[in-house]
């Protein structure tokens, strides 16, 4: 039976690092729920090759209604972590231990929600240094899963490690 995963984002998120992972988990027979701010409005990815509806506001969702989060990366989250409902929602996905998947800069969403302390993770390079800030053990790698609930990775050429471990965590 597929996931119910929690897709935030907003303007300028990397397109490669929605669109790929949200093909993959479709593929696969899990359903995305995208939530921004507005429901039913369109954000653009930061290289225009990518358009996305939003299918729900963070005001009328809960984490509780999902089964795991995607984060994608490019300027999204940290545009997303400005506002404490994002990092809020985020935060109750890694307390409760539900499975997380973070890419590029998804990772400054939990940096906000004081979620990395403790944890072995990965992101892009100019973010690292926050991780580590945060408390994260960071380490250079193309994916990294730590204690079956967080997967990172740093760039879109990530994309195909990124994608096959989320989906073998979502499996479990």
């Amino acid at each position: 039976m597929g996931k119910k995963i929690a897709v935030v984002l907003t303007y300028y998120f990397e397109d490669s690092e929605y669109t790929e992972p949200a093909k993959a988990f479709k593929e696969a027979g899990h359903e995305l729920t995208v939530i921004e701010k507005e429901k039913g409005k369109t954000v653009k990815g930061k290289q225009g090759t990518a358009e996305v509806t939003v299918d729900a506001s963070i005001d009328d969702v809960n984490s509780s209604d999902f089964d795991a989060l995607l984060i994608p990366g490019g300027f999204s989250p940290d545009q997303l972590r400005a506002d404490d409902r994002f990092v809020q929602f985020t935060k109750a996905f890694m307390t409760d231990k539900k499975p997380v998947f973070a890419i590029c800069h998804g990772p400054q969403l939990l940096i906000n929600a004081k979620a990395l302390d403790g944890r072995k993770a990965t992101g892009y390079t100019s973010i690292r240094v926050d991780m580590e800030n945060a408390g994260a053990d960071v380490v250079d790698k193309e994916v990294v899963v730590c204690q079956d609930q967080l997967v990172t990775s740093r760039t879109p050429d990530d994309i195909p490690a990124f994608n096959r471990e989320s989906l073998a965590l979502l499996e479990k």
